[in-house]
């Protein structure tokens, strides 16, 4: 799959492909969006939200979430508030969400079936990290979405003056509920 990409990679940047997308690295709309990896959401939440290229810094994980202050998604958007300009945050969580009820315990019988010995596991857990809370996900979306917002609104880092705020987006229509 990777080499059919790369194929299609220099037959896009020899018919200049790019020139559509041309923009700088500041959002125009000085917005941040953190939102699922779900592929239902590559195309529909920017369509959704009516946004172009250049118009937002999208950061995306698994659910969406911030799980502790100080993760590579609230690193990104720390990053995006100094550096990029950004004035205002959605947190955009979803319908039908794969994170909703995943835990540690369903990926420890995969992740052993491919390989990845208790030993490595134990090893991993000896340097704290707590893999039950890294691979959790949420069981309630609308709650889901109610602690990332409280826990970029109260970070230490977080100006007052940015607004954040919280959402479900349908999987299917797009349509935005707001939570928070």
């Amino acid at each position: 799959m990777i080499d059919e990409i790369l194929k299609y990679n220099k037959r896009f940047v020899a018919e200049r492909g790019y020139e559509r997308f041309a923009t700088d690295k500041y959002p125009d709309k000085r917005l941040a969006v953190l939102s699922c990896m779900d592929t239902r959401l590559t195309e529909l939440l920017p369509a959704a939200l009516g946004l172009r290229n250049g118009d937002a810094k999208i950061i995306k994980n698994a659910g969406g979430l911030v799980i502790s202050p100080f993760d590579s998604a609230m690193r990104s958007l720390i990053v995006a508030i100094y550096e990029l300009g950004v004035e205002a945050i959605m947190v955009v969580a979803h319908s039908g969400c794969g994170a909703c009820h995943m835990s540690f315990d369903h990926f420890h019988h995969q992740m052993t079936e491919r390989g990845i010995s208790d030993a490595t596991l134990d090893t991993i857990r000896l340097c704290g990290i707590d893999l039950n809370h890294w691979l959790e996900g949420f069981k309630d979306t609308p709650e889901s979405v109610r602690r990332t917002v409280a826990t970029i609104k109260s970070h230490p880092l977080v100006p007052a003056d940015v607004t954040v705020r919280g959402f479900i987006i349908d999987s299917a229509t797009g349509e935005l509920e707001e939570i928070v």
